[in-house]
């Protein structure tokens, strides 16, 4: 299946204790941010340059082109995907510890995902644990080094990682991951079409 456009979807944080992240979904042009204006206006304008340059960039067409050859493998039924593209930040300081997945454990609601580490920089923890859909742990690691991945089957398991702390406590820490979704167009053997 041939990867043609897919929609890159920007996330970014807000400085600790400024609230919610932005998040502004640059292929539709829209954004949300309950903060303050002059922040979403910076964040709009890195948005359109994540949608010039990181969308067309040879690493993510090459990440994605990999999910959709091996998800498309899992679901053969699959004649196009909604593919979305997230970049987080995770930041933690020793007064507060950065939260990779703040609703516990959690499916995406979508068919599979991709979760690849890009960096870490002084942070312990971040363990990544998989769950059957009755809550009984699979399997727990931790995403060490950058290109570090898991790929999600998430019609089939949750999952959750714990919140991450300096390592060294005078100075924040932090971890990026990219986040890929899949959503089938046409649906197979349990996964949900979008």
């Amino acid at each position: 299946m041939p990867v043609r456009d897919f929609l890159l979807i920007t996330d970014a944080v807000a400085p600790l204790g400024d609230g919610p992240s932005p998040v502004a979904a640059a292929g539709l042009g829209r954004a949300e941010y309950p903060g303050r204006e002059h922040t979403l206006a910076k964040f709009l304008e890195r948005s359109e340059y994540a949608r010039r340059t990181i969308g067309s960039a040879t690493t993510l067409q090459t990440i994605v082109r990999f999910c959709c050859r091996t998800f498309g493998e899992l679901a053969p039924a699959a004649r196009r995907w909604r593919v979305e593209v997230h970049q987080f930040r995770i930041e933690a300081r020793a007064d507060a510890p950065g939260q990779p997945t703040p609703e516990g454990v959690h499916r995406d609601g979508v068919d599979f995902v991709l979760v690849m580490l890009v960096n870490r920089d002084n942070i312990v923890s971040g363990i990544t644990t998989v769950y059957d859909l009755v809550g009984h742990p699979l399997g727990d690691f931790t995403l060490t080094d950058p290109f570090d991945a898991t790929l999600i089957d998430d019609a089939r398991v949750a999952h959750g990682v714990t919140a991450v702390t300096p390592l060294d406590p005078a100075r924040a820490g932090n971890r990026d991951v990219l986040v890929v979704t899949f959503r089938c167009e046409v649906s197979n053997s349990g996964n949900t079409g979008g």
